[in-house]
């Protein structure tokens, strides 16, 4: 484990071996990295946000409480995960909100899945396994497995395959990935490893 002496890391937060966290770095409280991760130089993760194993938190991303990434989640630089669906600095008599004064909803990213620089995921969101979200995108609803989504707000434009690769339609509602040849087959708008 390699902790940079700028970072400021809770002391309840828990890290995993191996981990590297950078330059100017924030881990809060009871926050879990898992094994292998790297936050990147100014990274943001809120209380109790939970990381996987291996997962790479790209520099400046922020990742606000309750989010939960799975093993081998990339988060690129800037991204911005949300956690108020109704978000407010005052109460309607004008007083400053507070933690009681709001549900928190979190964003979700199952194993393996990508989440381009700068892209927005508005929580609350689940964002499939092994899926890709385009740089800049604007994420309102969740993604499926293996989606690749892109724009504002996000829509589906495609497959990839687990190697980030987009896919290529062999036939209808088959695919195959070109850098390693897997076999996928498509069946109302799932898409699945053969």
């Amino acid at each position: 484990m390699s902790i940079a002496v700028t970072a400021d890391i809770d002391p309840s937060a828990v890290i995993g071996p191996g981990s590297l966290i950078w330059h100017l770095s924030q881990v809060r409280e009871y926050a879990r990295i898992g094994p292998g991760c790297v936050l990147g130089r100014g990274a943001y993760i809120g209380p109790g946000v939970i990381l996987g194993k291996n997962c790479k938190v790209q520099n400046y991303a922020l990742i606000y409480e309750p989010a939960l990434l799975e093993d081998g989640v990339f988060v690129g630089p800037a991204a911005v995960f949300t956690n108020d669906l109704f978000p407010r600095a005052i109460n309607i008599d004008g007083t400053r909100k507070t933690d009681d004064d709001w549900e928190m909803v979190g964003v979700t990213v199952r194993t393996g899945a990508s989440i381009g620089a700068r892209a927005v995921c508005i929580a609350p969101i689940t964002i499939g396994r092994w899926a890709m979200v385009a740089a800049g995108a604007v994420v309102t609803r969740d993604v499926p497995d293996f989606g690749l989504v892109a724009g504002t707000p996000a829509r589906r434009i495609g497959w990839v395959g687990r190697t980030g690769v987009a896919l290529l339609e062999t036939e209808p509602g088959r695919y195959v990935c070109p850098a390693t040849g897997e076999q996928y087959s498509e069946r109302e708008g799932i898409l699945t490893l053969s």
